[in-house]
């Protein structure tokens, strides 16, 4: 296995379980809470390191008890934490209803301590990053941060993958720093201007996302699997089912790991797309989102069921 450097936000999440979301002004009754562990990076570190790969994380965190549970999440799952702890920063929280009957869910996002990340942090990193085989992030921390990681993993030879969210607006020069970029529906509609409803709607937001610079691009599609395309392949990966979906708040990010260590491991794109779609498989089944990553064994074997 490769050297997976992921550079991201920790958020304590507070999950709310309701039947519907509330209207502006209106109170309901929820169904359940819960507080665990989340952010976009956090929890694709978390998977990238419950596959197998060696996985560094580059973040900041509060002195605070949330701080301390990534710390806790991180040396369970084998993440190796590379951590600026500012004095009087706290560590972020993210805000998650999820809809009873269906698992979907809507986010809020307050990145605290992480919000501070700058590309000098990433400077100070170079090292590291040159020596993975694959560096990754997302949008949850300042944009110049990003840019300067994926300069420094692009200028070493590094394998890059920008998961672009939470959805914002590109310029072509960041998607050309990308070897991969994996939008969700909304994501890659916001990117590329094309309305992403079916597979066919993801392969065109694909196009015309290599047309503005990026490598290869895979649209994650929820229930209809992931389109994969580099301009000599278009492939289309059918969703694994593992059971009953029990959340979708994960879901993304288990890809996102999964196929991270995937690749870090040598695997062609294509079946990196697969065993990252089969961990998001496995996730979906669980409550939460870092404790609803699956061990390598259990995507092993859900692989070999075909």
């Amino acid at each position: 296995m490769g050297r997976v450097v992921n550079l991201g936000v920790f958020v304590a999440d507070t999950s709310f379980r309701a039947e519907r979301m509330p209207r502006m002004g209106e109170t309901i009754l929820g169904q359940s809470f819960a507080l665990g562990p989340g952010g976009k990076g956090s929890n694709q570190s978390v998977a990238s390191a419950m596959a197998g790969a060696e996985t560094h994380f580059i973040t900041r965190l509060g002195r605070d008890a949330f701080g301390e549970m990534a710390l806790a999440v991180w040396a369970k799952a084998g993440v190796h934490p590379v951590v600026t702890r500012p004095e009087g920063a706290t560590t972020g929280a993210a805000h998650i209803f999820i809809e009873a009957a269906t698992g979907n869910n809507a986010i809020i996002i307050v990145p605290g301590a992480a919000g501070t990340i700058s590309p000098e942090d990433l400077k100070a990193e170079a090292g590291l990053i040159g020596g993975a085989r694959v560096f990754i992030t997302q949008l949850e921390q300042p944009l110049a941060a990003a840019v300067e990681g994926l300069t420094i993993a692009r200028a070493a030879g590094v394998t890059t993958i920008l998961n672009p969210a939470p959805a914002a607006t590109l310029p072509d020069s960041v998607l050309a720093l990308c070897d991969y970029l994996t939008p969700n529906e909304t994501e890659a509609e916001a990117l590329s201007g094309v309305k992403v409803a079916t597979v066919a709607d993801a392969e065109a937001a694909a196009r015309r996302l290599r047309e503005r610079g990026a490598g290869a691009v895979v649209v994650t599609l929820g229930d209809k699997g992931a389109l994969y395309q580099d301009g000599a392949r278009s492939v289309h990966v059918p969703p694994f089912r593992a059971g009953p979906v029990i959340e979708t708040t994960g879901a993304g990010d288990a890809f996102n790991g999964g196929f991270a260590a995937a690749l870090a491991e040598g695997m062609d794109p294509v079946a990196a797309v697969r065993f990252g779609s089969a961990t998001a498989g496995i996730s979906v089944t669980r409550p939460g989102t870092a404790p609803s990553m699956p061990s390598r064994a259990e995507i092993e074997a859900l692989l070999a069921k075909g």
